[in-house]
């Protein structure tokens, strides 16, 4: 199939999921275009982040002059990125023929064949790339449903004929 076609089937499928949606419908994925979502749960940067900006508090507000409005304007920021990164959920989407997740950066997604091999472990799932640092999906760290990602993962090794490691 060419890749005209397969764009035009994916605009006219996001065209008619628009119309679905407005209508109060279910959308429509086609078969090739089924994913899992796997979200987990940052909650290391937003504490670090308070506790930065409880540090800053303590040590810049002891001056009176300091107390001005960019003083507050200053620690409500701080604190408003805190609350974004908590409620700004990391995920891992395995698609077909690819893993997408969010980095800093915003979204990334790498091709099977792009991928050295995948090594599960109790807590992490690494994913190796041929070019570039590991992705590690941690259940310690963002809180990933690691056992479930790791099952989902070894089925795309095996349909990509990829490396799965255990440990």
């Amino acid at each position: 199939m060419s890749r005209s076609w397969e764009r035009k089937v994916r605009n006219n499928m996001k065209h008619l999921n628009k119309q679905r949606k407005k209508q109060g419908l279910q959308s429509v994925v086609p078969s090739a275009e089924k994913s899992d979502i796997y979200k987990g749960r940052s909650f290391i940067g937003p504490v670090l982040l308070v506790l930065l900006t409880a540090m800053y508090a303590i040590v810049i507000g002891n001056d009176e002059e300091s107390r001005q409005s960019l003083y507050w304007v200053t620690i409500g920021l701080y604190l408003f990125l805190a609350l974004m990164l908590f409620v700004r959920r990391p995920y891992v989407k395995v698609g077909p023929n690819y893993v997408q997740t969010r980095k800093f950066s915003g979204h990334k997604t790498l091709q099977a064949s792009d991928i050295k091999s995948i090594t599960a472990s109790r807590g992490y799932v690494v994913v190796e790339r041929h070019r570039g640092g590991n992705w590690v999906f941690s259940q310690f760290v963002n809180r990933y449903p690691t056992d479930r990602l790791a099952e989902r993962m070894q089925a795309f090794a095996k349909q990509h004929q990829l490396p799965y490691n255990t440990k």
